[in-house]
């Protein structure tokens, strides 16, 4: 089973992004094929909001969030009021449930992380029952766009693509899912994309400042500097950029993701 390195970690920061994140703004298109009763897997759920969502939508079904993060998955369990929603601590490479348990299996900025992704997606699918449906959304970072211009942007860009392939990821992932997810022997294959702006002053200042926070702090940061890519003043120029960008009332940032969903024949 591979050792992978998760890019990002569990800083402060991360959370915050990851805390944002809802059923409505990042599974949209997963909504309208689930049902009240289905049993859903949620695979990397992290703090578990969007899991929790799922569980409102198919309650009375089973809904379990899965992290490979201790702590993280204690913090949801903390967090979970639901009677219908419940988290593990397991691995995407080897789900701690039996064959066929399972009507969806999700997975949200995960396979990003993964140096096998198709690994992971052919567990995901031992764990579904025949005719259930495999649901990822990825990013694509080099699609990521934005304005105005802003050298350290470019900068925070090539670096980060470099430490997540150092690490064993794919940082665009969102643009290769339909080729993994039919590698993984899933059929009705449908391949969507939809995206994250970021362009109004609150939700700039809050984008700007997370991304500000990852660069001097996150696990990214460290990894970075281990690497030999870069040095702690690079980095504090990186984050004033995204300052810069931040405060401009015309700036704009669009974040495209890749979404597969997909049927266990």
């Amino acid at each position: 089973m591979p050792d992978d390195t998760y890019t990002h970690g569990h800083h402060e920061s991360v959370l915050r992004s990851h805390t944002w994140r809802t059923a409505a703004n990042s599974a949209a298109y997963l909504l309208g094929v689930l049902t009240p009763g289905l049993e859903l897997l949620d695979v990397g759920c992290g703090p578990g909001t969007i899991t929790n969502d799922f569980g409102r939508l198919v309650a009375p079904g089973r809904v379990v969030g899965v992290d490979a993060s201790p702590e993280i998955v204690e913090r949801a369990r903390a967090e979970s009021p639901a009677a219908n929603v419940s988290f593990e601590v397991g691995s995407a490479y080897a789900l701690p449930f039996a064959d066929g348990s399972f009507d969806v299996a999700h997975a949200h900025q995960v396979l990003q992380h993964l140096s096998d992704p198709v690994a992971a997606l052919c567990e995901m699918r031992r764990v579904l029952r025949r005719g259930g449906r495999v649901a990822v959304r990825d990013g694509d970072y080099a699609g990521f766009v934005w304005a105005p211009r802003e050298p350290a942007l470019d900068r925070w860009m090539a670096l980060y693509q470099e430490v997540t392939r150092r690490n064993g990821g794919e940082p665009d992932a969102g643009r290769y899912l339909l080729g993994w997810v039919r590698a993984a022997g899933f059929a009705d294959v449908t391949m969507s994309s939809s995206t994250w702006t970021f362009a109004d002053p609150e939700s700039r200042r809050w984008w700007g400042g997370l991304w500000a926070d990852r660069v001097r702090s996150s696990a990214f940061a460290d990894q970075a500097v281990a690497y030999g890519l870069i040095d702690r003043v690079g980095l504090d120029e990186i984050a004033a950029g995204f300052g810069r960008w931040a405060d401009d009332p015309d700036a704009t940032f669009i974040v495209p993701h890749g979404e597969v969903l997909a049927v266990k024949p």
